[in-house]
C-alpha cells in the first residue's frame, strides 16, 4: 500500500479485495493508535507516523531475510565458530595450509587456534572448551568419552649430529641405545610420545640414559647439534638437513596423532573441518614423502577410530 499510494492498485497486486484492505489498514492504524495514510478524493499519501513505519519495516524485514541467512550458512557449517587446540611440531607441516583451504571454504567460520600440550587438548575438548583438536591419545583417554579419528602413525626413530657414527646407518636396534645418552621429550609436555620410547627400550632390554628432557622439540634439536646426545623423535617434527640425520629405529615402534572432538558437540563447523582434513588425508596431502628412509617400510593398516593403548604395542 506505501508503495502504490493506491487502495485499487495495491488490492490488485495483494490479490485481496479493496474493502478487506481498507478494513487492514483501518485494523493497524487502530493498533498504533495513529494515521499512517492520508486520504483524500484525490491522493493516498503516508503521514509522518506512516513514513516512520515504513521505515521501521523494511529494517525489520532486511533483519529477518539475513537472520535467515545467517541461521542456513551456521547449519551448512558455512558461518559459526571453530575452535581448535593442537600440538605444535607433529602438525607443523601440514595445519597452515590446511587452515587456509578452511578459511577459502568457509570465510565466515571464526576460526581460533590453542597450541597446548596433547593431555591440556584432551582436557580442554573434553570441558567443551575446545571444538576439536589434533592431538595424541593420552592414558585417559577412553574415559574421557571422546570420538577419534586416526590421522597418522609415525614411526620413531633418533636424530643425530651428519657427523656422528650413526648418521650413515639407515636404521638401527633399540638396543644399540644402551650406550647413548638420550634427548627426549619431557613426558609433562608429551606423554605419548616420551611413553613409547620407554616402552620400545624395555621391550629391547635397555634401561635408557636421558641426559635431557626438554619441554620443547626444537631444544632437544638444539642439543642433538651441540654434541649432547642423540635425540628421540617422530618422523614428522623434523626435516631433513645437512647437519641433521634421522635413523630409523627397530623393531619400528609407532606413536599415533589423531583428531578428536565430542560427539555431543559435533557443530557444523567442525563437521567441515573434519571433512576436508579427511580429504587431505585421502589425497595425502598432510604429509609430503618422507626422505628419511627408504619408502618400502610400510605404515601399518589400522581403521580410522582405533586408537590402541599408550604403553602397549601400537604395531
Amino acid at each position: 500500500m506505501a508503495e502504490e499510494l493506491s487502495f485499487s492498485r495495491a488490492a490488485r497486486r495483494l490479490h485481496i479485495a479493496q474493502p478487506a484492505l481498507s478494513r487492514a489498514v483501518k485494523q493497524l492504524e487502530s493498533a498504533l493508535g495513529a494515521s499512517v495514510f492520508e486520504r483524500s478524493r484525490h491522493h493516498v499519501k503516508l503521514t509522518p507516523a506512516g513514513a516512520v513505519l515504513l521505515r521501521a519495516t523494511a529494517s525489520l524485514l532486511q533483519n529477518v531475510e539475513e537472520s535467515l541467512q545467517r541461521v542456513r550458512r551456521t547449519a551448512a557449517g558455512e558461518e559459526g565458530e571453530l575452535r581448535l587446540g593442537y600440538i605444535g611440531p607433529p602438525t607443523q607441516p601440514f595445519l597452515g595450509p590446511l587452515l587456509r583451504e578452511y578459511r577459502k571454504r568457509y570465510p565466515l567460520v571464526a576460526i581460533h587456534l590453542e597450541e597446548r600440550t596433547p593431555e591440556r587438548v584432551w582436557e580442554m575438548v573434553a570441558k567443551g572448551r575446545l571444538s576439536a583438536a589434533i592431538t595424541r591419545p593420552v592414558l585417559a583417554h577412553k574415559e574421557l568419552g571422546l570420538r577419534t579419528l586416526l590421522l597418522r602413525q609415525e614411526k620413531l626413530g633418533i636424530v643425530v649430529p651428519s657427523t656422528h657414527s650413526l648418521a650413515k646407518r639407515r636404521s638401527i636396534p633399540w638396543s644399540l641405545l644402551a650406550r647413548e645418552p638420550l634427548i627426549v621429550l619431557a613426558r609433562r609436555e608429551g606423554m605419548g610420545l616420551h611413553d613409547a620410547v620407554i616402552a620400545g627400550c624395555r621391550r629391547a632390554g635397555v634401561t635408557p640414559r636421558m641426559t635431557h628432557t626438554p619441554s620443547l622439540i626444537g631444544t632437544v634439536m638444539c642439543y642433538v647439534e651441540a654434541g649432547a646426545g642423540i635425540g628421540v623423535v617422530t618422523e614428522s617434527v623434523v626435516a631433513p638437513t645437512p647437519e641433521l640425520k634421522f635413523v630409523l629405529l627397530k623393531p619400528i615402534q609407532y606413536v599415533p596423532l589423531v583428531l578428536v572432538w565430542q560427539e555431543d558437540e559435533d557443530a557444523p563447523p567442525v563437521q567441515r573441518f573434519r571433512e576436508l582434513l579427511c580429504e587431505w588425508k585421502s589425497q595425502r596431502k598432510l604429509w609430503k614423502d618422507c626422505n628419511w628412509f627408504p619408502k618400502t617400510h610400510s605404515t601399518p593398516s589400522m581403521s580410522d577410530n582405533t586408537i590402541k593403548p599408550l604403553g602397549g604395542s601400537w604395531r
